[in-house]
């Protein structure tokens, strides 16, 4: 979507010094953002507002962020209506809304909202900066502002490197900050003995074939003898035709399906070994969050799979071969200490490279470098 109201201009009007104030930042988040980042989101603003940075929020009308969101930081909800014919004026009131807080810059959390953040720097006059949080496919080209984006922030090397081949014009631009995470004292893979193991996979129901060679896995387990409960939390329109495959594979009192939770983090507590179904081009947060409590990690080759080094914080499989994923499991389910040093690597790892002091440490220091107050152009009254 465009935000044509008025001729773009990527230049603009630095104030005087005198009226530099404390560091004041907005961050523009998208559903997506809310929803697969919670904890990246929580975190960060709660280290702004340990630095006593004032911040705004703006995020969708049905995002709920009251959970997360610290009682310091100012929430915008955008679009005020939910009425296309309404776009203009939402996006004006959203403008008079960053007005009135007067940020020195904006950060827009999702690549989603690059074009909506572009405009709204354009009449602020202030600069901003992009966080990407996927691989691009081979002809996405982000628009940013050669002037006024000063960084474009990925969470992980593998999403850098096929964003700087992909648009080799911004790779100067670019900056890797991890995503920050709290990392459990114990290891709870496989902690309690007198307790049946819990396996749980996080998934979008949105096709059943990806999960095929999965539940095929599990039924020779179950026949082999091994007891376990797997949980599958996820929904989306294969749901019902996922529960029939379970029927027909006498896996129905083996594996549950979650459909409604407000909060997957929650369930981790009862996962011995967290297992990904399928390997994606977005960074997985929930892996993340597994690690860090200590779970077992069993995961699909490929996709961003930064975190996954093979045998040493993870065991990895084909997902296109049954028997990778049924001897990956099992390997994890048999050699239970092995399981639990693997969990244990993993949380060193997340301990040296993804720590939540040094995630908000670098993304402050970042906002010092590119703040720089300025004076909002002069708008004509279309728009």
């Amino acid at each position: 979507m465009r935000y044509n109201l008025m001729p773009e201009s990527d230049e603009f009007v630095e104030a005087p010094a005198e009226v530099s104030k404390a560091l004041r930042v907005a961050l523009i988040a998208s559903r997506r953002t809310v929803f697969d980042y919670p904890l990246y989101l929580k975190y960060l603003l709660v280290g702004l507002a340990d630095e006593s940075i004032p911040v705004l929020l703006v995020c969708p009308p049905d995002c709920d962020v009251e959970s997360i969101v610290p009682p310091a930081v100012d929430i915008v909800r955008h679009p005020a209506f939910d009425v296309p014919i309404l776009h203009p004026y939402n996006i004006r009131l959203l403008l008079r809304r960053l007005r009135e807080f007067r940020p020195d810059l904006l950060h827009c959390l999702c690549e989603t909202k690059a074009a909506m953040t572009r405009w709204l720097t354009r009449r602020l006059g202030v600069p901003y900066i992009v966080s990407i949080d996927s691989v691009p496919a081979r002809w996405f080209h982000m628009s940013v502002s050669k002037n006024r984006c000063t960084a474009i922030i990925a969470p992980s090397e593998t999403i850098a490197e096929r964003f700087s081949a992909v648009n080799p014009k911004l790779a100067s631009r670019l900056q890797q900050i991890n995503f920050g995470i709290f990392v459990n004292g114990s290891v709870a893979c496989f902690a309690d003995v007198n307790r049946l193991p819990g396996i749980l996979a996080i998934q979008p129901l949105d096709r059943s074939s990806g999960l095929d060679n999965l539940f095929g896995a599990l039924r020779r387990l179950a026949i082999d003898g091994y007891q376990f409960m797997f949980a599958l939390i996820g929904t989306g329109p294969a749901e019902k035709q996922i529960r029939k495959k379970l029927a027909s594979l006498g896996l129905s009192k083996i594996v549950t399906i979650v459909p409604n939770i407000s909060s997957p983090y929650s369930s981790l507590g009862a996962a011995d070994i967290f297992v990904v179904p399928r390997s994606s081009r977005c960074f997985n947060e929930l892996l993340l969050a597994a690690m860090g409590r200590g779970c077992a990690v069993a995961a699909a080759k490929g996709g961003v799979d930064d975190l996954i080094i093979e045998d040493q914080t993870a065991l990895v499989f084909d997902a296109e071969n049954q028997l990778s994923i049924y001897d990956c499991l099992r390997r994890l389910l048999d050699r239970r200490d092995e399981a639990r040093q693997i969990a244990a690597a993993a949380q060193q790892y997340l301990r040296q490279n993804h720590h939540v002091s040094d995630m908000v440490a670098a993304m402050f220091q970042l906002y010092r470098q590119v703040a720089r107050p300025a004076q909002p152009q002069t708008e004509s009254p279309a728009a």
